[in-house]
């Protein structure tokens, strides 16, 4: 029982983050002479909207699929991190502080999500349940071999050295 609460806690909670990051980067597509126009009058250059839709909407559905998660939620916590510096420093205007905080705070929910993986019900643990049990092919590790290879070079093998669950 309590294995499943988590694991549904975790696809909610992974749910709830995608869904900002793909609305952004469906606003940004949307009102693309807006978003443009807004970057630059923050003084970022227009050349960089499209890897900021590419990497709200890419990250977005990577994190809401569970699928290399890890990675994808140190990249966006990044991106809040940023977007919090670059566009809401006016503090004190009250709605500029208030979306300081929340960018702060998603980055701090994607931090933990970096921090313990996407969670039981996530294609990070298909993958992982998969790869594990996968048969030995043509001198390729497999079971109990495989898993003990793979813990030693996953940290080399995944981006950043992050772990895949």
């Amino acid at each position: 029982m309590r294995s499943s609460v988590m694991a549904a806690a975790a696809l909610v909670g992974r749910l709830l983050l995608a869904a900002i990051f793909l609305h952004e980067a469906w606003s940004k597509f949307a009102a693309y002479p807006a978003a443009l126009a807004y970057m630059q009058a923050f003084g970022v250059p227009g050349q960089l909207l499209p890897l900021a839709i590419a990497v709200e909407l890419g990250c977005g559905l990577l994190i809401l699929c569970g699928y290399h998660t890890r990675a994808a939620a140190l990249v966006l916590a990044g991106f809040c991190l940023a977007t919090a510096v670059l566009f809401h420093g006016k503090f004190g205007d009250r709605n500029q502080l208030l979306h300081f905080e929340k960018d702060l705070a998603i980055a701090g929910g994607l931090l933990v999500l970096f921090a313990h993986g996407a969670g039981a019900w996530s294609l990070d643990a298909l993958r992982s349940v998969v790869t594990a049990a996968s048969p030995q092919v043509s001198g390729h590790r497999s079971g109990p071999d495989l898993a003990a290879h793979s813990n030693s070079a996953t940290a080399a093998l995944e981006p950043f050295g992050i772990p895949r669950d």
